[in-house]
Order: C-alpha cells, then structure tokens, then sequence
C-alpha cells in the first residue's frame, strides 16, 4: 500500500507508530488474550491506561494537582454546551468571540443556557482576522475564545487578559505550541486532530472553578463535579480512542514534547506560507498576522488553473487538500504527526503549475 500525504482536517494523520501499536492492541491487548476492543473498561489493564492517560495530559501542560483532565465522549460540540452549564451562573453572562464556525456554534449553545455578549467578531469579514480591541472584565462569568480556527485557518498568537475564567476550545491546535496553559481555568479539544482518532474529547479543568452557578437541575452527564468524581468513567469510556490518545502522547513526549512539536510545525508552515507569498497562482483567505501554523486555507488566483493544479496534486499521492465546503479553495492541514516532506511534495506541486 502507497501511503498518502495526508493533509486532512480531522480525523487526521497520526504518528506511524500509533497505528502499528493500536493495531497489535485489537488483536492482543497487553497479551491478554482480549482485544482492546472487548476488554472491560473496569479491567486493571484499562484503569493503568485511563490514569496514564490523564496524567501525560499535566506532565506535558505542566500543571499541578489544582487542575483534573477528563476524557469524555460527545466531541467539542457537546462542550459547548458543557461549559455554560457549569460556569454560567444563573442571571450571569458569559464574554465569546465569534472567530469561525465552531465559535459560532459555541456561541448559539451558550445563548440557549444564558445570557452571552459577543465582545468580538470577524463574522462579516468572512472570518479572515481574530478581533483584539476589546477588554474582559470580573461583570463575566467567563471568557470563552477558540484558539484555531480550521475552515478559514486563523490562529490566536496570543490570549487576553481577562479578570475572569478563561475558557478555551484548543480543538485543532492542542500540543502544537508551548503555551502558559496555567493561564487557562478551562481546555476543551476533540482528539481527531492532534492527539488521537475522533471520538473521545479532552477537557481540562481547575477544580475550584466548579459548583458555582447555582443551576440545581443540570442534566447529570453535564456536571464536570461528577465526571471527575468518578475518574472520567461516569458511564463506560472511549475505550480504544482514549488508548489511542495515550499512544499519541506518549509519542509526543518521547520525541521532545511540547517545544520540539512546536519547533516542527514552524518550519511546515513556513516552507508552505512561503510558496503562497512567492507564488502568484496562490493567496491566503485571511490576514498575514492571524495565520494559523496548523490549518492553511488558501485559494487559486486563476480558476483556470483549477484542473491542472488539482490533477496533480492527486497524483503526487496528497490527501484531504480540498477546503471546506463553506469556504471552497484549498486546505492544508499540517498537524504534529504531517512530516516536513509531506510539505515538501505539495510546494514541489505547486511550483509546477504554470
């Protein structure tokens, strides 16, 4: 089998290794005799992989004992919801910025738990920046932002400071870049970007930020309390995404971690951003500032060049280039696991188009 340069969104590339180890763990599960698949999620084999899998999440956030890490079912889309339940107070309001189509949805969620105030929006420029002039203060429960925003690929190089909670949607860019993630009250990120297959979902949370709202009747799989009481196994788990998700991490971490990921995905965005710059067939959708390291959306300056250009992508072996349906144009998704060559292979493509 050829091996394509996957360039996909999300479920995504992960690390070779991750595949081979998942692989041998659904036929044989730690020479259990069981598949990963079929094990019990009570088994002392699957409760070693749970406590490892929450506890590489600190090592590599560097965060102490204030902090617990979920993994949940539902993806990002169910925390939309999950997060207005449990830092909204009753007669609250909540701060968001509207910076793509999933802060969107977040924003229509919360709307339907409290009160919400959109304190910034790129919406009618077509998302194409990350708004900046505007100041959180302690009247909000809390700030809720996205760091990435993967359909229009604009990414937040920095974090306000804000006198209240601040809540982040690190889905597409989770353990790309070092980051103060101590500065954060709360992370949440669906897995199928960076750090596993799709279905299971990372939350990151201060403890002493719960209990607060005042809402008496949350539905019981919203209440963070409850899922961390019972160790991210309220009810039966992910089993094999969260393995997964350990797998990818511990490759993360045996491979520099953190900063050494950062160092990579630098030098793709780079090699590719630099062809789009140099190259007049090609631009950006959004502004040279807020480009995102893990998501370059761009487009054909001449559509008659569409043919050729997608004909021969497709025959270097690249996967997943199409944008969005809502945008249209092109999508790299450049994510830890995408080598440098697979870059390479797509700037070789669109330097041939002529």
């Amino acid at each position: 089998m050829i091996k394509k340069h996957n360039f996909s969104a999300g479920p995504c590339i992960l690390p070779q290794e991750v595949f081979q180890k998942s692989a041998e763990a659904i036929l044989d599960f730690n020479g259990s005799g069981l598949s990963i698949l079929e094990i019990s999620h009570r088994s002392k084999d699957f409760v070693a992989v749970m406590d490892e899998a929450r506890a590489i999440v600190k090592r590599l956030m560097n965060l102490g004992d204030d902090y617990e890490v979920l993994y949940l079912g539902g993806g990002a889309s169910l925390q939309f919801a999950m997060v207005p339940y449990n830092l909204l107070k009753v007669g609250g309001t909540a701060a968001y910025t509207n910076t793509g189509t999933w802060a969107a949805g977040a924003i229509k969620e919360a709307k339907k738990v409290g009160n919400v105030d959109v304190v910034g929006s790129s919406k009618d420029d077509n998302y194409s920046f990350i708004p900046k002039d505007f100041t959180i203060g302690s009247e909000y429960d809390y700030f809720h932002c996205t760091s990435n925003n993967t359909i229009f690929g604009t990414q937040m190089k920095s974090f306000p400071k804000v006198d209240t909670l601040l809540v982040c949607d690190m889905s597409s860019d989770i353990f790309s870049r070092q980051l103060d993630f101590s500065k954060f009250d709360l992370i949440y990120a669906g897995a199928q970007k960076n750090m596993g297959p799709a279905g299971v979902t990372l939350v990151v949370v201060k403890k002493s930020i719960l209990g607060k709202t005042g809402r008496e009747n949350m539905p019981s799989y919203f209440d963070y309390s409850l899922h961390i009481d019972k160790e991210s196994m309220y009810n039966t788990p992910p089993v094999f995404p969260v393995y997964a998700s350990l797998l990818t991490l511990q490759h993360l971490e045996k491979n520099g971690g953190i900063a050494a990921a950062e160092s990579r995905n630098e030098a793709k965005a780079n090699l590719l951003y630099e062809e789009i710059d140099s190259n007049p067939l090609f631009e950006t959708f959004c502004v040279r500032e807020d480009r995102s390291v893990m998501n370059v959306s761009f487009k054909l300056t001449d559509d008659s060049k569409q043919e050729e250009f997608d004909a021969a992508w497709k025959a270097a072996g690249i996967n997943g280039l199409n944008g969005h349906r809502s945008l249209g144009g092109y999508r790299a998704s450049i994510y830890n696991a995408l080598p440098l060559e697979s870059v390479q292979v797509l700037v070789d493509v669109m330097k041939s188009i002529k």
